[in-house]
């Protein structure tokens, strides 16, 4: 626990002003110097307020002053009240963290000081208990609100009036006849503690003995990686809660990494069903208040266990025992703007450094990990079935090249074939539940004028602008640019000839709806469900079976547990599998396994139907035969053949700027500038897959290295010998995980 302590009062013998390195959650190169007030003993990770130009801005004492800066043009940090401090294993992971990534330390520590409210002094509330004296006459409402406050519990003025039924001028008014008492609460009420023995799971053979194994990791406190590997159902969720019972019983803390929060509301009521209460959250959409109150109880240890995002890896934890990484295949973890880094991998980084098991958990793992795992290098720990009586669905390929309506139907198809159609019907006569898949939002991904051939795209990005019918407008899914639809075209001037190409859900949704008048139907995607309250109310409207048919993108596809849901439909499996990235066949057959895996997790058997032009493609077959570490061999011995990751490794360098002539002059300094060294080559520069992206223009080089090689060395060594104007941006991607 870190305990707030008072300076102590300024000695004589110690009147001298001690000089330190201080670092700001800035970009900047290092820590600067600063002297601190006479008698201060503040180490590293405490947290100061530093003067720096016109402002004070937070920061952290590092370190050692470096001296070079003379004891007159000092300036005073001041140590804030309290001397809060971040513990110094955090402090450790940060410099490793930005080491790694070839990030400015401070641009790494801004990170963790995500709250500046959380070191301000903590506001007091005003709240009111009974006092000794009785008003002489008592209204039936001033009677119930003194009968309430008789309990002892101290309460505002609006929730006692809640609590007694009455207008909050009946309590002000009690309060002014003396019958209640102001005293004062702390800010924030304290979070409930998670309860180890809450309930008592029952596992089965396999999940008994992987919980065995990660409660003696986590009793013995020691550094150690688990790879959770159980196909979708097996009930991993259930055998990490006993690693966290662990964790709880020995005090420690635990964190649980999900790739989107927002995403989540049945792991929280899953929790809150093991252990009694919900955790603490830690994500974007909390408010700055939520957030003050999390980042707080975190760093007193009152925060037992922590639920978030990527972000969450840098919060001030002082006791954590275990770490816990799920559905840990996700590219959501890499986080692509500003520090760029990888949240998994980061993850085992700080339980190393913490000393404490990590647990990395998924159905598809990524062949890092599940490489990593066969070598020995992570403890393997397999569930290869279902819970209870649920199978695993049955895959079948539907090849749309032979599929097509017959002359005398109706209504002429273009995305749902009959196949699917039969299919829908069937789980719709029998009142269960269905879910059609299609990693594309909007209405159609392009729109052209069939006249003379215009597309539309972007004026900021090079990208399709999106339709999006239902909110009649083109949008931009890279920049957010958004125009009204039209109805002539800007080229040609002619009227009726813009025609939607392809299908977004919406268009599934619409085709759906004429084959199937009377389903009801919701769609999921981020254009139709605004933050995490709308998600969950649509997650549990499907969970209450108060829709028959969910239309979404890859929001449904992660984790979620529908028990009447037997059927998945993907409307186009082929999408995402050739895009030119050497993950793309990977991530193709992690999304599709995901989405596959929703169907028939209870009593009633599942079906999946893919529609592909392609089935004879490697990723389709591993998924119609259910040959998931057949397909990883496969990708295993390309990776290895060509050195790619994890056999080799990858660092691109992406050159953005508005002066499009000015970027590829510096990319072209740096192709010619690449040292030669062994085991290392260099490939560009070429326009990045988004050659223009919010009105920047895009280059990229890529660096290939053997397993051995020191990347981050090399490319130091590289980035020195250019001379880059501030208008142009050169970011560092280690380890990447995509190519645009």
């Amino acid at each position: 626990m870190i305990r707030a302590r008072l300076n102590p009062a300024p000695q004589p013998e110690i009147l001298q002003k001690p000089v330190v390195g201080v670092l700001l959650p800035l970009p900047l190169a290092g820590a600067y110097d600063y002297k601190l007030p006479p008698g201060s003993d503040a180490g590293r990770g405490a947290v100061v307020s530093a003067p720096l130009g016109n402002r004070e801005v937070l920061g952290v004492v590092w370190g050692a002053a470096e001296g070079t800066v003379g004891d007159n043009r000092l300036k005073l940090a001041e140590p804030l009240e309290g001397s809060p401090a971040l513990p110094a294993k955090l402090c450790d992971f940060i410099d490793w963290v930005a080491d790694y990534t070839l990030n400015p330390p401070g641009a790494i520590l801004a990170m963790a000081l995500r709250s500046r409210g959380a070191f301000e002094p903590e506001a007091r509330r005003i709240a009111y208990v009974r006092g000794s004296v009785t008003p002489p006459r008592l209204s039936a409402g001033r009677a119930r609100a003194l009968e309430i406050a008789a309990d002892g519990l101290a309460r505002s003025v609006t929730g006692l009036a809640e609590d007694a039924n009455v207008s909050p001028a009946v309590v002000r008014g009690l309060v002014q006849a003396g019958a209640l008492i102001a005293t004062e609460l702390p800010e924030f009420l304290p979070f409930r503690q998670p309860d180890a023995a809450f309930t008592t799971p029952v596992l089965n053979q396999d999940q008994a003995h992987a919980a065995r194994a990660l409660r003696e990791a986590v009793a013995a406190e020691k550094f150690h990686t688990f790879l959770l590997d159980g196909v979708t159902g097996s009930g991993k969720t259930e055998v990490y809660f006993e690693a966290i019972a662990q964790a709880l019983e020995q005090d420690r803390q635990v964190l649980i990494l999900l790739p989107e929060i927002a995403l989540t509301i049945q792991f929280l009521e899953r929790f809150a069903a093991r252990f009694g209460v919900r955790p603490c959250e830690w994500h974007s959409d909390l408010s700055q208040k939520e957030r003050r109150r999390a980042y707080r109880a975190v760093m007193k240890g009152e925060a037992r266990v922590v639920v978030g995002a990527r972000s969450s890896l840098f919060l001030p934890f002082p006791e954590l025992g275990l770490v816990i990484v799920d559905e840990e295949h996700e590219q959501a973890f890499k986080q692509q703007d500003g520090a760029i880094y990888h949240a998994r991998d980061m993850a085992v980084v700080r339980a190393r450094i913490q000393d404490c098991p990590v647990v990395l958990s998924s159905a598809t793992p990524s062949l890092e990990s599940f490489v990593n795992a066969q070598s020995g290098r992570y403890t393997h720990l397999k569930l290869p079935s279902r819970h209870g009586v649920a199978q695993m669905p049955q895959v079948q390929l539907i090849d749309l090249r032979h599929e097509r309506d017959a002359p005398d139907v109706e209504i002429k198809a273009q995305w749902l074939s009959p196949p699917l159609r039969r299919a829908l019907e069937k789980v719709l006569a029998a009142g269960e539940q269905a879910m059609l898949f299609l990693n594309r939002r909007g209405y159609a991904p392009l729109t052209l004028c069939e006249a003379c051939g215009h597309k539309f795209t972007c004026p900021h990005c090079s990208s399709w602008l999106v339709e999006h019918k239902y909110k009649k407008r083109l949008a931009c899914h890279q920049c957010g640019y958004e125009l009204p639809m039209p109805s002539t075209c800007p080229q040609c001037n002619q009227t009726g000839t813009l025609i939607p190409c392809g299908p977004g859900v919406e268009r599934v949704a619409e085709e759906f709806s004429q084959f199937f008048p009377k389903a009801r139907f919701s769609i999921a995607s981020s254009d139709t469900l605004h933050g995490p309250a709308e998600t969950q109310a649509a997650i549990r409207a499907f969970a209450k079976r108060e829709i028959d048919v969910l239309i979404g993108t890859q929001i449904v596809a992660k984790g979620h547990h529908f028990p009447q849901l037997t059927l998945v439909g993907v409307v186009d499996a082929d999408l995402g599998g050739s895009d030119g990235d050497l993950r793309a066949r990977e991530r193709t057959f992690q999304l599709l396994h995901q989405v596959s895996g929703r169907a028939g997790r209870a009593e009633k058997p599942g079906l999946v139907l893919l529609q592909t032009r392609n089935p004879e493609d490697a990723v389709m077959q591993a998924l119609a035969k259910g040959d998931r570490d057949g397909f990883y061999e496969q990708e295993r011995s390309f990776r290895e053949s060509s050195q790619s990751p994890p056999f080799g490794r990858l660092a691109a360098l992406v050159i953005s700027g508005y002066d499009g002539d000015a970027v590829r002059d510096i990319a072209r300094q740096l192709g010619k500038t690449a040292p030669h060294a062994k085991d290392v080559k260099v490939w560009g520069p070429t326009p990045a897959f988004y050659a223009l992206l919010r009105g920047q223009t895009r280059e990229r080089l890529l660096v290939q290295a053997a397993r051995g090689v020191d990347v981050q060395a090399y490319l130091k060594t590289w980035l020195a010998t250019v001379r880059v104007p501030a208008a142009i941006r050169v970011a560092v991607d280690v380890d990447p995980v995509s190519f645009f």
